[in-house]
């Protein structure tokens, strides 16, 4: 799509103006890395913040990490931001993001060779529950993989879940992090699964919307009873709809 959307525009923005401050003042970085880096251990000590400020913190060895981040929040945050609007789009972001980093502290705490006092830094975790969402939202999109071969946007979903599934099981890069990317994918299976894109108003209210979905799932349960209940005794209509 066209142009730049808002909150996309404004996540750009703020993260590379933290990222250049950090990158002209190494003093600086190490302080906002250690003060609002994702650090396990300091998490379980009340820092919680650090769920959120973390993703707003990239490597300054290189321009490798925020590079690529920036672009595909570009690529696939502005289509999605265009569907949703800016505040439904932040509410799916962050929470992809916060979720990513509950899996970051629980399985360094979990998994053998955990670092609970390693700080992690990057928005990863909440791009890869992007990355989900445009591939169930326009599943037919082509994207160009490694920019060079066209496919089907749920065919490069399927193919990324699988490199990290690989990645992770086969010991190649941190295992706690890329369970985390998997981890930002899940939350957005969550969000889009419960409904809480269709959440309206100023406030997020994520047990109401799963309370709407478990009473949605016992109508369907008793529906079918129902028609197991009329088939049993010979009342069943001819097909599977509703009689009014």
């Amino acid at each position: 799509m066209g142009g730049i959307t808002p909150a996309v525009r404004t996540l750009l923005i703020v993260n590379t103006v933290i990222f250049v401050c950090c990158m002209l003042s190494q003093t600086l970085d190490a302080t906002l890395v250690t003060l609002f880096g994702l650090r396990p251990a300091s998490v379980l000590h009340l820092a919680v913040w650090q769920l959120f400020s973390y993703m707003f913190l990239h490597s300054t060895v290189g321009f490798t990490h925020i590079l690529f981040n920036m672009l595909t929040l570009w690529m696939f945050g502005v289509p999605l931001e265009s569907v949703w609007g800016s505040r439904r789009f932040l509410r799916f972001y962050f929470f992809c993001g916060i979720g990513a980093g509950l899996f970051v502290v629980v399985l360094n705490y979990l998994l053998p060779g955990g670092r609970p006092d390693i700080p992690t830094i990057g928005a990863s975790g909440a791009l890869y529950g992007l990355l989900l969402a445009f591939g169930l939202i326009f599943p037919d999109a082509r994207i160009l993989f490694f920019f060079l071969f066209p496919i089907q946007a749920r065919v490069y979903v399927w193919i990324m879940a699988g490199i990290l599934l690989l990645t992770t099981w086969g010991g190649i890069g941190g295992p706690v992090s890329n369970i985390a990317h998997l981890g930002g994918m899940a939350c957005g299976w969550i969000f889009l699964k419960l409904g809480l894109d269709r959440v309206r108003g100023p406030e997020f209210h994520p047990l109401e919307s799963l309370d709407e979905w478990y009473k949605d799932w016992k109508l369907k349960r008793a529906k079918r009873k129902f028609q197991v209940y009329l088939k049993k005794h010979g009342q069943g209509p001819r097909d599977d709809r509703w009689v009014n």
